[in-house]
């Protein structure tokens, strides 16, 4: 028996963002689309699910009414081949509620939790995806040994789609853009 015969073709060949959205939200969680190829996530831990939750809901109570903060859902960030990101943390414009998908144009700050995995997508990979896509502002959360969280934040350079280093925050996160904000993550 080949692999062919067992494994289903998403597991194979690329798919197109037209078969990616006939799918069901229950297929697409837990995933993402890199080239076109689905790539599988191991289920996160709670720790790493309080951590973004505890982000979201400070990024959403502090960006005032333009903008949402939410988890787990897609950011289209190209069309062909099909890449679509589901970052841990999403910040986006209020008035695109319900546009799906999420594009870009439409997401002021991404974060990502790094847990075992996840290190080179979460540091390196995703870091220049979303600046190629012109995304502000990325935050990476390391879970320290120590058990609280290191924070880098990153803001983009427009002219070179890269980012620039900002700064690295333990204990209190206290940032002044792309809002203010300042969240204890003494909390996880």
């Amino acid at each position: 028996m080949t692999a062919e015969m067992v494994a289903p073709a998403w597991m194979h060949e690329q798919i197109t963002a037209d078969e990616y959205e006939s799918w069901s939200e229950e297929q697409c969680a837990g995933i993402e689309i890199v080239d076109g190829m689905v790539v599988v996530s191991p289920s996160a831990s709670k720790r790493h699910n309080r951590l973004a939750r505890i982000l979201a809901n400070a990024l959403d109570a502090a960006a005032g009414p333009e903008w949402n903060a939410d988890t787990d859902f897609d950011v289209r960030l190209q069309d062909v081949p099909l890449t679509s990101r589901r970052p841990d943390v999403v910040v986006y414009r209020a008035d695109t509620i319900d546009i799906t998908p999420t594009r870009p144009e439409h997401v002021l700050l991404v974060a990502e939790v790094v847990s075992p995995g996840s290190e080179t997508t979460d540091r390196i990979v995703k870091v220049d995806q979303y600046a190629k896509a012109g995304i502000g502002f990325y935050w990476r959360i390391e879970q320290a040994a120590t058990g609280v969280p290191l924070v880098y934040t990153y803001v983009l350079d427009p002219a070179t789609k890269t980012y620039r280093d900002g700064d690295v925050f333990t204990g209190v996160l206290k940032v002044a853009a792309p809002f203010p904000v300042q969240i204890d993550l003494g909390q996880v």
